[in-house]
């Protein structure tokens, strides 16, 4: 397979792609809020409130836990690197996965609601963290309206991914979902929208659009044999963006 040269394969990292802090001012590539702060006319310098409400902390290392259901709630993080998997675990023992979160997306959101959070949470990969105090964040965010929108639409984006898959779709058309999501998040940071890593084990992908591992295994191997995809091991390269996109058109509805 050809490799692409514009831009990295996640998640291999470089001065593009690494989160860092960028300057005076700018914010890192990474950041979830720089987008809202950006529209609203504010640099970084024009925003030091928010950017001093941030903690960078890590690295965490694969299966390492962020945070734990039952915790108490205190802060949201954004994703700097790496994949953080978010989970519950029910009466039985079984675990249930609710999603991946890739760089620029903020975990935490779910416990807003609540004093504890709700799921746990673990890195996939080496993970690197911007944590924000919560408490502080909605008081800043009652000052800056764009700031209060971005928070809305990150929440708003988290349900709509948590009921993404509740219809009645084939296990082809979930895949195709799965994938060209992946890949539109991906293209949002900066990374190449098709070539990449699936840093989730299969096991991971299976439970999370609730298919059995062998299905899963089955629909890749087919969409590799049909020329829609190329296969090698976890790395992916989408062939027939086309065909994927309509496969995946009535759950991603556009």
């Amino acid at each position: 397979m050809a490799r692409a040269v514009s831009q990295a394969e996640f998640p291999r990292l470089d001065r593009a792609t690494l989160a860092d802090d960028g300057d005076a001012l700018r914010f890192c590539s990474t950041c979830a809020f720089s987008q809202a702060c950006l529209s609203q006319g504010m640099d970084k310098s024009a925003l030091m409130d928010l950017h001093v409400l941030v903690e960078h902390i890590g690295p965490f290392h694969a299966g390492d836990h962020i945070f734990r259901e039952g915790d108490p709630f205190e802060a949201i993080a954004a994703v700097r690197a790496g994949t953080v998997k978010t989970y519950v675990v029910d009466r039985d023992g079984h675990e249930h996965v609710l999603g991946f979160h890739l760089p620029g997306e903020v975990i935490g959101l779910n416990a807003i609601d609540g004093e504890h959070y709700p799921c746990n949470a673990v890195a996939l990969d080496t993970v690197m963290l911007c944590r924000f105090s919560f408490p502080k964040i909605a008081v800043l965010a009652a000052r800056l309206p764009g700031l209060q929108r971005q928070l809305f639409r990150l929440l708003s984006r988290d349900i709509g991914r948590a009921a993404l898959l509740a219809g009645d779709w084939s296990a082809d058309q979930r895949m195709a979902a799965f994938l060209v999501g992946l890949s539109r998040r991906l293209a949002a940071r900066g990374f190449s929208p098709n070539r990449f890593q699936l840093t989730m084990a299969r096991t991971d992908i299976a439970n999370y659009l609730r298919l059995a591992p062998e299905t899963v295994s089955r629909v890749l191997r087919r969409f590799q044999q049909d020329g829609l995809l190329g296969v090698d091991r976890r790395e992916l390269e989408l062939l027939d963006r086309d065909a994927l996109e309509a496969l995946a058109e009535p759950i991603l509805r556009g």
